[in-house]
């Protein structure tokens, strides 16, 4: 059996995605934050796009004055005019279509086009801002320096709050820390019982029980079932029997709620408030409002740019056309990645809008 090479022509379907499905396919999981990167991206790479609200404050405006200058056009619906791409551009062998394909665009190329972006948010100012937020146990320390004026107390004082971790609570026992200090366990106790009532109340505990009661004496709680319900039956709490506690401390059940409702203001974990993790908040890509009986749909498109084709570029495109060939290719080539990016943006939106349209009215008794 021999082996040959040879050429055969066949007719085959299958699904190729073009370059423009695979823009709009990785723009589609995009959220807002990770959007505006892009755009930003796009914005640096492609001179075709601007942002409208810099265009419209006067860059626009004198762009088109200088080329309405070279052209000899006094009024700007002339040049326009002058500059339409279908009049101007040169029957090159590699444009065959392009009319075609330009015509799907018209929209993102008149004036009044208005894609659906809110306005940018002003910067804030820098003189508002600070370079650290104080930590847990730089607030500590500062609040101890004001308390205690004797130097082992100081130190002692120094000690505790160098051991107590992010929640707020001591890490090492009493006991270890005297004889590291080699002081006695109730100097040690004094000075973590004033710990305590420092802001935030509760640092310095040394568990869940002991940073709720010291929360409990800065409010003046006098509640003795709430101050019983902390101190003998926590381990019910945590796991929200609450008709067990009812049952063992002899009261209603309503009664147990009012008590837990109270121990809820609490905070478990005082520390957290001085975190210096920042938290990072989701912002929605749709909101869901009922305004009657009708659920209504909006995109949430806060912090996006609006975006629209650069007047004048479109104006030197009209001018490379009629003898710089180069230039009118680079250019052409820009216009089409301008287009066909603010393109999938709105194909991104339109399709976010349709799934959620079809989730609410699928989910229509969830909502309710």
């Amino acid at each position: 059996m021999t082996l040959r090479q040879r050429l055969d022509q066949r007719q085959v379907q299958k699904l190729i995605l073009a370059p423009a499905l695979q823009q709009a396919i990785k723009l589609l999981p995009l959220t807002n934050l990770e959007l505006i990167e892009v755009i930003d991206e796009e914005l640096a790479q492609n001179p075709m796009i601007e942002i409208e609200d810099e265009a419209r404050e006067g860059a626009a405006k004198d762009s088109e004055t200088v080329a309405a200058e070279e052209a000899g056009v006094k009024n700007r619906d002339s040049v326009l005019e002058g500059l339409s791409l279908e009049s101007t551009e040169p029957k090159l062998e590699s444009d065959t279509g392009d009319d075609k394909f330009l015509a799907g665009f018209q929209d993102y190329l008149d004036e009044g086009f208005r894609p659906h972006f809110t306005e940018s948010r002003e910067a804030v100012s820098l003189e508002n801002t600070i370079s650290r937020t104080p930590s847990l146990w730089d607030h500590l320390n500062w609040q101890a320096t004001l308390t205690f004026f004797e130097g082992e107390d100081r130190d002692i004082a120094q000690f505790i709050i160098g051991n107590i971790n992010e929640d707020g609570y001591l890490m090492s026992p009493v006991e270890e820390i005297a004889r590291l200090l080699q002081t006695t366990a109730e100097k040690v106790e004094a000075v973590r019982a004033k710990i305590k009532t420092f802001d935030p109340v509760g640092c310095g505990s040394l568990d869940l029980r002991e940073a709720l009661l010291a929360q409990m004496d800065h409010l003046l709680v006098q509640d003795e079932m709430a101050r019983k319900i902390v101190t003998q039956y926590l381990p019910l709490l945590e796991k929200s029997d609450y008709a067990q506690l009812a049952r063992v401390l002899g009261v209603t059940l309503a009664d147990v709620r009012a008590r837990i409702e109270l121990v809820k203001g609490l905070d478990p974990a005082p520390g957290r408030k001085y975190a210096e993790e920042k938290t990072s908040y989701v912002v929605p890509d749709i909101i869901v409002a009922k305004e009657g009986d009708e659920w209504t749909i909006t995109l949430n498109d806060e912090g996006l740019p609006r975006l629209r084709i650069s007047a004048y570029y479109r104006q030197l495109l009209g001018k490379a056309a009629a003898g710089e060939p180069e230039a009118y290719r680079f250019l052409k080539d820009r216009l089409k990645k301008a287009l066909w990016f603010m393109r999938s943006l709105d194909q991104r939106n339109q399709t976010i809008y349709k799934v959620a349209r079809f989730i609410v009215d699928r989910q229509k008794e969830f909502f309710e």
